[in-house]
């Protein structure tokens, strides 16, 4: 329990009383909530967004933040802000609206060697994690992008709604069935959970 000397520090004062929106401009709220952290939880939460890990940081927020914790859609708004001011932000994408077979048995046709495997791996970004679908080259090794699948953001992880993961069960689905049209492997490192550390199908050769 903290003790009356702790509850008047500068930090609980600086974000007491605070209206979580309405702060004048949400920037003002985030740049509040990130100057009351701990320099030692700056330092981790930036360097779990440079490895992508978005849930982490989110915990790392909460967990290091002075009374009253903030919520997730605020520790969210640090987040992008914080990518932004590492120069972390991605230009925007758009999902792929339908994966069809033959638009993209199409688009393989069309690169300019045929593939080696079709590959699907996992990315992310300030608003959650997505699969990209790859045709995947070698000699030299190259990739092309084919589809983009993401069906939610990470607020779906608090929430419980995944796993399964929706976008992994259909990037494995399609991407199968490409890859026998084309005589080729398939190959997706960890379809049962996000992470940009799985093994890519080059490793296999």
């Amino acid at each position: 329990m903290s003790s009356p000397e702790q509850s008047k520090s500068p930090r609980n004062a600086t974000l007491k009383g605070l209206p979580r929106r309405g702060y004048s401009t949400p920037a003002s709220w985030t740049k509040v909530l990130w100057g009351a952290l701990p320099a030692g939880a700056q330092d981790r939460i930036d360097a779990l967004l440079a490895k992508k890990h978005h849930v982490q940081a989110i915990k790392a927020i909460r967990d290091a933040s002075p009374q009253p914790v903030s919520g997730i859609h605020e520790c969210m708004d640090l987040i992008t802000e914080r990518c932004a001011a590492l120069g972390l932000l991605r230009v925007p994408r758009v999902p792929t609206a339908s994966l069809d077979v033959d638009v993209l048995t199409a688009k393989v046709t069309g690169l300019p060697r045929r593939p080696a495997a079709i590959e699907a791996v996992w990315d992310g970004d300030t608003e959650g994690w997505f699969v990209r679908l790859l045709a995947v080259m070698t000699a030299p090794n190259a990739e092309h992008d084919l589809a983009l699948v993401q069906f939610g953001g990470d607020l779906r992880l608090f929430n419980r709604e995944v796993p399964p993961w929706p976008e992994a069960e259909e990037a494995s689905a399609v991407g199968r069935a490409l890859a026998k049209r084309f005589g080729v492997p398939f190959h997706f490192g960890s379809p049962e959970a996000p992470t940009d550390t799985s093994l890519r199908w080059w490793a296999s050769l």
